[in-house]
């Protein structure tokens, strides 16, 4: 049901990174070019169900995301997972796996006022929209990622995000994908077999330090980044991995 490559050794741990809502596996290519001379063993990027190249498939809820990446996972090989946004979510979902020997979840909205619920709902509901051209279903989606003043329109990475229709264009996202609802963070930490690093960017207007606080007695702040950290600063999110306990 998901698209995902792989990458890397075929022995030692398994890296697992995960988008956020509206983004495809591409938002982590610049932190997989890091990875030959950072990472012991391979890595492993996914479209998210409902994103980029994997197929739609509503209702869309965290634990279904976990469950399709369990699907693509090897069955006896160590792993860590890393998750931005709502990929963050989803990672603390994928803890509960005896395989999973540590968790990093940066930039998860925490703090969710009925307002931004009623909000989510809205676009979730929202017909498919198709543009004329390419060009402005490419505006879309980067809006939608959030990566519309860090990704040029003419990136290769934002390929997988559009689709060519009969009648024009459109993102390659499913809409339904914003009514994945609200995360249980206190049950999804109480609930987590191992470590958990939880951090955000300075600059991140949707999670603060306070948040996180609340949550973990020690979060991490990576200074001068914003929501989309792992595409301003791949190698300061990738030094979050070293903050989990060795395997």
């Amino acid at each position: 049901m998901i698209w995902s490559r792989t990458c890397g050794r075929d022995d030692g741990p398994l890296l697992v990174m995960l988008h956020g809502l509206g983004a495809t596996a591409e938002v982590y290519a610049d932190a997989c070019a890091l990875l030959p001379s950072r990472w012991p063993g391979g890595w492993l990027v996914v479209d998210l169900p409902g994103h980029g190249r994997s197929a739609w498939d509503a209702p869309y809820t965290f634990r279904s995301h976990a469950d399709a990446v369990l699907d693509v996972l090897p069955p006896s090989r160590e792993v860590v997972v890393v998750g931005h946004s709502m990929g963050g979510v989803v990672a603390l979902e994928l803890a509960t796996d005896p395989r999973v020997r540590g968790v990093v979840a940066f930039g998860v909205k925490v703090s969710w006022p009925p307002s931004d619920v009623a909000g989510a709902e809205r676009v979730a509901a929202r017909p498919v929209q198709v543009f004329a051209t390419r060009d402005e279903a490419v505006g879309r989606y980067l809006r939608l990622a959030g990566l519309s003043d860090l990704v040029s329109p003419d990136s290769s990475s934002v390929a997988p995000g559009v689709v060519a229709v009969d009648d024009g264009w459109r993102v390659a996202q499913d809409q339904a994908t914003f009514g994945v609802g609200v995360p249980d963070m206190t049950g999804l930490l109480a609930g987590a077999r191992c470590p958990v690093v939880l951090a955000r960017g300075e600059h991140d207007v949707m999670v603060s330090d306070a948040d996180l606080a609340a949550l973990v007695p020690d979060p991490v702040t990576l200074p001068g980044l914003g929501h989309n950290a792992h595409v301003e600063g791949p190698g300061a999110v990738l030094g979050l991995v070293d903050r989990l306990p060795a395997g």
